[in-house]
């Protein structure tokens, strides 16, 4: 049985038990998302009436909320940020570059793929047949499936290479799935965000809980991170001017609202957690604020604090702290405190922020050739670096706008989950992480697909990423 593929009780009670403050509704659905203990058919899914659609949106939601934590593992982890600090296996073999078939990060990121698929495909079989519901309220639910749906396979494509393409609730569909190409996932997370676009809404109503839930900036925020890593850069520089000329968002003149509340101006779309859930990045098993601050698994590299010292950084190196207590053996002393914990503020793990937006503006403009000028990416670097009180840049040639640009996103983007991606689609990956570390391979390119998907998925023996 796949359990990734479709689910179980127990993965629907994971789910469940990730539920949000403000979610105190769905302890009154509980009847409806916890089948009996055997494979889920569709039919146990719940979504006949109008009262089953906020509980199956909440449902997707939750599922995505498993994302938060391996995409910062994976993007963070894997490449020059961290050294191991502690005993984990699944710790010790990101940081010394030894990941293997069975690193349970891996597995938990590729469940947390498909359990997104799963719901929104759900959602998509169903929710035009739902009677009482307005129409406007079934367009947004199916827009908002269709862009998570898109946004994980993006993830997928990125993180494993092509991966199964999974459309339908189906399990005898979904018992046997190959491995779909990378372009293949990618054209249908393409189709899925243009289809998702026009019928989400610009803002949500509720402040607190706005940037928890998709809206029409966060698709667009996918898009223009879709098409930087696809090197259109036109499109790129469009949709990231899209979104900074709406106006939703700013940019706050203390950096630190950014880093540490839950509540700012500037994040597009986040990942939001209540204290004390089970994959609350201040409590669970995959805890950013344990592995980074509590039993501190992995501690920021040497190369890494030094970057952060620069004075190019400024007031972004509030990002990680220095305790001397802690200087013992292979501790540097140095801790990232990007994440909070049951007793501080901020728990949540942003997927979509603007500053992002100016520095895939700048590099799509710096690809286009416009270094200087107002429309030059020298002015969007100059925004950001203003903000954290850092000296202007002064950029001269397109290499040396591009350096820059790849070290800005190390101080802006650090530990939300971006390095190892950018490293890859810059094609700076075996330069910098064959200096970083000796245990450095190029298969590390790829994460491997976890080794209990393979022996659960006859139609992905075989087919394991190349030296894995």
């Amino acid at each position: 049985m796949n359990s990734s593929l479709f689910f179980n009780r127990s993965t629907l009670l994971r789910l469940l038990s990730v539920t949000l403050a403000f979610m105190a509704t769905l302890s009154s659905c509980r009847e409806i998302l916890e089948p009996p203990p055997v494979d889920l058919l569709v039919d146990e899914l719940v979504l006949n009436e109008a009262s089953d659609v906020e509980a199956v949106r909440l449902g997707l939601y939750n599922a995505f909320r498993g994302i938060g934590a391996p995409l910062v593992i994976a993007g963070s982890f894997t490449a020059d940020f961290i050294q191991h600090n502690g005993t984990f296996t699944v710790y010790n073999e990101l940081g010394n570059k030894q990941i293997t078939a069975t690193n349970a990060a891996a597995e938990r990121y590729w469940g947390s793929i498909y359990s997104t698929i799963y719901i929104a495909n759900f959602i998509e079989e169903r929710i035009a047949t739902v009677p009482g519901v307005t129409e406007a309220t079934k367009k947004q639910v199916l827009a908002e499936a269709r862009f998570l749906r898109g946004f994980v396979n993006f993830l997928g494509a990125h993180t494993f290479g092509g991966i199964p393409r999974v459309t339908t609730t189906t399990i005898a569909t979904n018992r046997n799935i190959p491995r779909a190409t990378r372009e293949d996932i990618l054209n249908s997370v393409l189709a899925d965000y243009n289809a998702a676009l026009p019928d989400l809404p610009n803002t949500n109503a509720n402040k607190t809980l706005a940037k928890t839930f998709a809206t029409k900036n966060a698709v667009r925020a996918a898009l223009a991170r879709y098409y930087l890593y696809q090197k259109d850069w036109v499109q790129a520089e469009k949709l990231a001017s899209e979104i900074i000329a709406t106006g939703l968002q700013t940019m706050p003149t203390d950096i630190a609202t950014v880093f540490f509340q839950e509540v700012d101006d500037e994040t597009i779309f986040e990942v939001a957690y209540a204290n004390n859930s089970s994959d609350d990045p201040g409590t669970s098993t995959f805890s950013l604020n344990d592995v980074l601050r509590g039993r501190r698994e992995v501690i920021p590299a040497n190369t890494f604090i030094l970057t952060m010292l620069e004075p190019n950084a400024g007031e972004r190196r509030q990002t990680i702290s220095f305790d001397p207590t802690r200087q013992r053996g292979r501790d540097n002393g140095w801790s990232v405190v990007k994440y909070g914990s049951p007793d501080e503020a901020n728990n949540n793990i942003t997927i979509f922020r603007l500053a992002e937006q100016y520095l895939i503006r700048a590099e799509a403009r710096a690809q286009q050739g416009r270094i200087v000028g107002t429309n030059g990416a020298q002015a969007d670097i100059n925004v950001l670096r203003q903000r954290a009180k850092a000296p202007n840049a002064s950029l001269t040639t397109q290499a040396d706008a591009l350096l820059t640009i790849e070290k800005e996103r190390v101080y802006e983007l650090s530990f939300e989950g971006h390095r190892w991606y950018d490293l890859k689609r810059t094609n700076r990956i075996q330069t910098v992480m064959a200096a970083f570390s000796p245990n450095w391979n190029e298969k590390f390119t790829l994460w491997p697909i976890p080794q209990s998907e393979i022996q659960r998925n006859d139609a992905l023996k075989g087919s394991q990423n190349p030296g894995y």
